[in-house]
């Protein structure tokens, strides 16, 4: 039986640090899934809908209000799932959207018919793209850029592993953009100790901290998935992560 991999794409990392999506990005993700996909599911937690929206149009207060913010997501989310569609394509794989609410995990009907409807996908190798589905919901769009959500996703699906493509290569005991000095943490065994290390770093474009990482590995230690943070701005950053070639965080289940 394949292993399940839940591959967590955030704002910052969708758009390389630019003002709009990263065709070359996507590429990457698409390559790594063509070279795994004999060995392993993978399952795609993507933001990216408002960066979407923001290269076509602009509604005023969208950096500051919900409701703009959820406007944006619905202008920007058919439009980053045509780039995901026509970039997959070319590598020979289809994409199936499945847009998402904290709800859907809190009614035993809901998780149910959302788990069997991603394993029928993969069945049928399909891979999944998922999203909040920010027109009925907006606590991803204004604290977690799909931390959370990717961490129950995991959960129902009862992947090995939640990879977490972050703009830095892992958990530090201080902030490495403001300490040279900071010091990398490879593994983590004790969440309650490693929280005093999650300082929030401010992106401009996603809404994600070390924060809401924390708390989505606090999901997946409760349901016995590993949770990875790997730096998703590196090439080839799944695959290098799997033959140990490059140094991520690694939060330990037992």
């Amino acid at each position: 039986m394949k292993k399940k991999i839940v591959v967590k794409i955030g704002t910052s990392t969708l758009t390389s640090g630019s003002n709009r999506i990263s065709h070359a990005k996507i590429e990457d993700l698409a390559r790594q899934i063509v070279q795994l996909r004999e060995e392993f599911d993978i399952i795609v937690v993507s933001s990216g809908a408002i960066a979407a929206a923001r290269q076509y149009v602009d509604i005023s207060g969208h950096t500051n209000y919900a409701d703009s913010k959820q406007a944006m997501a619905a202008i920007g989310q058919p439009k980053l799932m045509k780039l995901y569609d026509d970039i997959f394509e070319s590598f020979g794989l289809h994409i199936a959207q499945c847009l998402l609410t904290y709800s859907d995990f809190e009614h035993d009907k809901a998780r149910k018919n959302t788990k069997h409807t991603i394993s029928k996908l993969l069945e049928h190798q399909y891979i999944p793209i998922i999203n909040e589905n920010d027109t009925v919901a907006n606590e991803e769009i204004l604290l977690g850029d799909n931390d959370k959500l990717s961490a129950l996703v995991a959960s129902i699906v009862e992947a090995d592993i939640l990879i977490i493509a972050s703009d830095i290569d892992g958990l530090y005991d201080d902030n490495p953009h403001l300490n040279p000095d900071a010091g990398f943490i490879y593994s983590v065994n004790n969440l309650e100790e490693i929280k005093q290390f999650a300082q929030e770093k401010h992106s401009t474009m996603g809404t994600g901290g070390m924060k809401t990482k924390i708390h989505a590995a606090e999901i997946c230690h409760q349901f016995h998935v590993e949770m990875w943070i790997v730096n998703g701005g590196l090439n080839n950053f799944i695959i290098n992560a799997l033959s140990d070639k490059i140094k991520f965080t690694r939060f330990i289940t037992f």
